[in-house]
């Protein structure tokens, strides 16, 4: 079985000591009705973990262009 974890996004990712640490956060409401993003879960990994994994994540992002989801930004001219 493999457990799954949900996150509204990425907090923080830093590189320490050869590895990538990246926070997962959700969004935790308070009393005022306002949310504050906490952190649920850490995930360490080698920095070729973290090379593939960009590069599957880009693989995504294309998929997700070719079927109309998202769209790219022009590029700007260069100045």
């Amino acid at each position: 079985m493999v457990t799954e974890v949900f996150a509204d996004g990425v907090g923080r990712v830093d590189f320490v000591s050869g590895v990538v640490r990246i926070e997962l956060v959700s969004l935790e409401p308070n009393e005022s009705g306002q949310g504050k993003m906490e952190v649920r879960q850490r995930i360490a990994m080698p920095v070729d973990g973290f090379l593939h994994s960009l590069n599957t994540m880009g693989d995504l992002v294309n998929k997700l262009v070719e079927a109309g989801v998202l769209k790219r930004n022009p590029t700007p001219p260069a100045t």
